[in-house]
């Protein structure tokens, strides 16, 4: 097993999944308990980015939707409901533990531009040298046509690369990359992919829950970026967030992608 204990600067996403109920409503025990991990591991000398789901769902179920709304304005609209949430909860969370957040919303067209890009990566970096907590989200509430990152893996991805991480961890609710359909009897978890194939893609699942719109192969995605960076990508399950310990000692069930 690859060795992760050495790996620093590291970016977390975290899904809606893992952030709230079926119902679209606020886990606050696990929002409470990753934020406690994250401090704690912020406390050991790692540098966090933390990459959050959630707006689009959370904002979606505080207004009443039974699902995830189709039309754009009004996920847009649930957006800005939803993140004002959010970072109410990080913001009151970390600053239990002495820790301060700075939130970044982020759209491609700040990625694909290069002077933009480059304001990013040194804002990342700035916040780190101060000792915050930087969480990005996708800009929904402006985006135009569509929701420009699905679930926000390939934002994290993006994320890691600008941000020079040593490690891109996605949390999630499996435990990781299965040969077929993880709710099979004899499905089987893949604990290290050394490159991505044509069969993973074919059978990731694109299944989530109602209030979420990720899947395995977007995920599959994010690895595949992260690696351009030469930056490998754990996909583990965020039941249990102080699995994140188990990931640092090297003992946690997951699946990870390298580089080598």
């Amino acid at each position: 097993m690859y060795n992760l204990s050495g790996k620093k600067r590291v970016v977390i996403k975290v899904g809606t999944s893992t952030l709230s109920y079926a119902n679209g409503n606020v886990n606050l025990r696990r929002i409470e308990e990753l934020v406690k991990v994250l401090a704690d591991l912020i406390n050991s000398g790692r540098e966090l980015l933390l990459v959050t789901s959630g707006a689009v769902g959370i904002g979606a179920a505080r207004m009443g939707f039974s699902e995830k709304p189709h039309e754009v304005v009004q996920k847009q609209a649930c957006a800005a409901i939803g993140q004002n949430i959010l970072m109410h909860f990080y913001d009151s969370e970390f600053s239990k533990h002495s820790h301060t957040v700075a939130q970044i919303l982020m759209t491609r067209d700040v990625i694909a531009n290069k002077e933009r890009s480059r304001n990013v990566s040194n804002t990342f970096r700035q916040l780190l040298l101060m000792k915050t907590v930087p969480i990005i989200n996708a800009n929904d509430s402006v985006s135009i046509e569509h929701l420009d990152f699905d679930e926000n893996d390939t934002l994290s991805a993006m994320v890691a690369k600008l941000s020079d991480a040593d490690l891109l961890v996605i949390l999630t609710d499996v435990d990781g990359l299965y040969d077929k359909n993880p709710d099979l009897p004899d499905a089987k978890l893949i604990p290290v992919v050394n490159d991505v194939t044509n069969a993973m893609i074919h059978n990731a699942n694109e299944k989530g829950s109602e209030f979420s719109s990720g899947g395995m192969l977007t995920k599959l995605e994010a690895a595949i970026i992260a690696k351009e960076g030469n930056i490998p990508t754990v996909i583990i399950n965020g039941e249990h967030p102080e699995i994140l310990y188990d990931l640092f000692e090297n003992n946690a069930v997951c699946t990870l992608f390298t580089v080598d």
